[in-house]
């Protein structure tokens, strides 16, 4: 067996470690790819991490299906096992709630996601493709110095950028949740890895000789490239926005976003267990509808940025 053909079925780690063998004169055996799929053991792994994962949301589902009488008498286990109406019947009682206007949070939430993905995404893009195909004095050492901000709790910056919001009287605004958000150390990091190996030189020097400017080849010739890690960077920011709880929680008043809603819930329905649990769940029901339409993608992103990094 030819160590090329073990190359392209287990890839080039097997293809080293058999030429290796193959120099001591030893024999090389053989690599199918059916040898390559995952055992018994690694599922079981895998399906303990999936119900771990999905039980605190499906045991919401089922309190908030569940009547306050049901659920008192439910002692170590859950009340009900599969949904009911009375899940519908918490859902509405949720949305006309006095207290809190969950589609008001719901419109910030989806406001302050999309601006914050779109603008990550862009500029990630933009010093990205800077970082890997642009030749400039200091190149490297702005590099170190964005990645080092990687390591910094972002609760540092908290008194400060909250002196900032308040300077710039945007307390109780979107605008404090949007403007720190629009670009990040780790968006910079993935999309400048991604086109290091996705966006050749070749390309960018026949789109300067036809006469474009630098901008036009970023736009016309490195975004279009990086697409696939884009969209998965979109995704990933989206998501991470979405679920953002500390800092809206420090500089929102009246305004409310998804994740501060679940506060209000305890205070508006304080002896109804049912209705907190069928907000809880109302309130993560968004994302999931993002992860099952997207959730193709963003997996088919994090492969292909792992190979291409």
């Amino acid at each position: 067996m030819s160590t090329a053909y073990i190359e392209n079925t287990a890839g080039r780690g097997a293809a080293r470690y058999a030429a290796k063998r193959a120099s001591r004169g030893r024999p090389i055996a053989a690599h199918h790819p059916s040898a390559r799929r995952p055992g018994w053991v690694t599922y079981a792994i895998l399906g303990v991490v999936f119900v771990m994962s999905v039980f605190p949301l499906y045991a919401a589902a089922m309190y908030g299906s569940s009547t306050t009488t049901e659920i008192s008498r439910a002692v170590g286990t859950l009340p009900r096992w599969l949904p009911t109406a009375t899940l519908f019947e918490n859902f509405g009682a949720v949305v006309a709630a006095e207290q809190f206007s969950i589609w008001l949070a719901f419109g910030n939430s989806l406001l302050v996601a999309v601006a914050v993905s779109a603008s990550v995404v862009f500029f990630s893009t933009l010093a990205g493709f800077s970082f890997s195909k642009l030749r400039f004095p200091g190149r490297q050492a702005l590099y170190v110095a964005v990645l080092a901000t990687l390591i910094i709790p972002a609760q540092v910056g908290t008194i400060p950028l909250f002196v900032m919001m308040n300077e710039f009287g945007w307390i109780d605004s979107v605008l404090a949740l949007i403007v720190p958000g629009l670009v990040g150390a780790f968006g910079v990091f993935w999309m400048t890895q991604y086109l290091q190996e996705a966006l050749p030189y070749e390309l960018i020097e026949a789109a300067r000789v036809d006469g474009a400017s630098m901008f036009r080849t970023f736009w016309s010739i490195a975004l279009p490239a990086a697409r696939p890690a884009a969209a998965t960077l979109a995704l990933f920011t989206f998501i991470g926005s979405w679920n953002s709880f500390f800092w809206p929680s420090v500089v929102m008043r009246s305004q409310l976003t998804m994740p501060l809603v679940v506060p209000q819930l305890r205070g508006a329905f304080t002896s109804d267990t049912g209705l907190v649990m069928a907000g809880v769940f109302l309130v993560a029901l968004p994302l999931l509808v993002v992860l099952a339409l997207a959730g193709k993608h963003l997996v088919a992103g994090v492969m292909a940025g792992a190979v291409k990094g």
